[in-house]
């Protein structure tokens, strides 16, 4: 089998383990249709299979917001296009390469808690954290930015079967991770019954949605896009809100998307925000302005959380994700003011700032942001840490 994943698709296996959902074949990116050139290649991921690739490696071409989760490739993977086009990739996490990684024409990629059977070349920026099989730190040249471990790390909640049951598992924290955390058969963690979620569906409107996080339900939001006129509000700790299939969410008329309490343990992944074409103050918000819980034991996560602003329509978001809660973990962000695509220039879309961290030891593995007509990145909390920083400043700005 050869499955070529497209925009807004995700695919994934249905395991406990990856080694329990087999492939043989491939799961296949490749930049055919843009001559060759995978820089455009977003929103799309693999999570939780294992690969038999049919030639002995794997092509994933991909770009921003396309992560690679969960995977067990029996061979090699190669990041680039067919006939090494341009590529501007990429993420990595909680996945084993037997064979060796080729990125050949990418032009940055981020590896966290892996294995690799080893690594062809870099072009500007290949960076490792916790990873067996990494080069070994030699940054500019190569251009190998290696760490040993990854200071705090928790994987991302993914649906899996038990029998013929749905359920949801949570994995644990791990503190100065190295490789994959199902090395040893069953991860560490907790799984959650599908009876505990309230399972959104296109046309829910969020006054369902906050009203089954009262009841104490999580959220799984099947794929769909999602038009919003009030914030979906979570202040509950140990809540998960896991997207599937990139589910997308909107606000129509200029609320925040997306508000998080100052409490423990959110789980927010796979979502894209989308801002609608009346401007948002915010978009996603981590606490409330002065937010000062200690949340080290039970860090609030957000995982392939993508906000787009542009692009595919007119949008519009003074500030797009504001982290005000000590210790959060962001893990694998893209926040895009677009500079292509369908509605967009200096003010059709304008969004004067990417992310803003007020919150005191947050962590932000695989932080990227591009295109904001002011300021892309803030960090006023203390002991701040990034590993893996991508952008690109706006190209369109009127003069100097």
């Amino acid at each position: 089998i050869n499955a070529q994943i497209g925009f807004y698709t995700q695919i994934a296996g249905l395991g406990l383990n990856p080694n329990d959902t087999t492939f043989n074949g491939d799961v296949t990116v490749d930049a055919g249709w843009f001559d060759g050139n995978a820089t455009q290649n977003f929103w799309r991921s693999a999570e939780n299979l294992t690969l038999n690739p049919v030639s002995g490696t794997n092509r994933w071409a991909v770009s921003q917001a396309a992560p690679f989760r969960r995977m067990h490739v029996k061979g090699g993977l190669n990041l680039a296009p067919d006939g090494y086009g341009w590529a501007s990739g990429g993420y990595i996490a909680d996945s084993k390469i037997d064979g060796e990684v080729g990125p050949y024409s990418q032009q940055q990629w981020y590896t966290r808690d892996s294995s690799v059977g080893g690594w062809v070349n870099g072009v500007w920026n290949m960076t490792f954290s916790g990873v067996e099989g990494a080069p070994a730190n030699s940054f500019p040249e190569p251009p190998y930015t290696t760490l040993d471990t990854t200071p705090v790390s928790r994987e991302k909640p993914f649906l899996y079967l038990d029998g013929a049951d749905y359920e949801v598992f949570v994995p644990e924290k791990r503190e100065n991770a190295r490789g994959v955390s199902w090395a040893d058969g069953t991860p560490a963690g907790e799984s959650i019954p599908l009876e505990q979620f309230y399972v959104v569906k296109e046309g829910a409107d969020a006054a369902t949605i906050n009203a089954a996080v009262e009841q104490g339900l999580h959220l799984l939001f099947t794929p769909g896009v999602y038009h919003i006129d009030e914030t979906i509000t979570i202040d509950r700790a140990d809540t998960v809100a896991l997207g599937l299939g990139l589910a997308t969410i909107i606000p129509d008329n200029g609320v925040t998307a997306i508000k998080v309490g100052d409490v423990s343990g959110v789980k927010l992944a796979g979502l894209l925000v989308d801002a609608g074409p009346v401007n948002s103050k915010t978009l996603i918000e981590v606490g409330p302005e002065n937010a000062s819980a200690d949340h080290s034991a039970n860090p609030t996560s957000l995982q392939d959380v993508f906000v787009r602003i542009g692009g595919a329509g007119p949008g519009k978001a003074t500030t797009s994700i504001v982290v005000n809660s000590d210790d959060t973990i962001i893990d694998h962000t893209w926040v895009w003011r677009a500079d292509h695509g369908e509605g967009w220039g200096w003010e059709t879309n304008r969004a004067d700032y990417g992310v803003r961290v007020n919150g005191d030891d947050v962590l932000a593995t695989g932080l990227f942001v591009e295109h904001f007509n002011k300021y892309d990145v803030e960090w006023y909390g203390e002991r701040g840490r990034t590993i893996f920083f991508q952008n690109e400043k706006a190209y369109d700005a009127p003069n100097q």
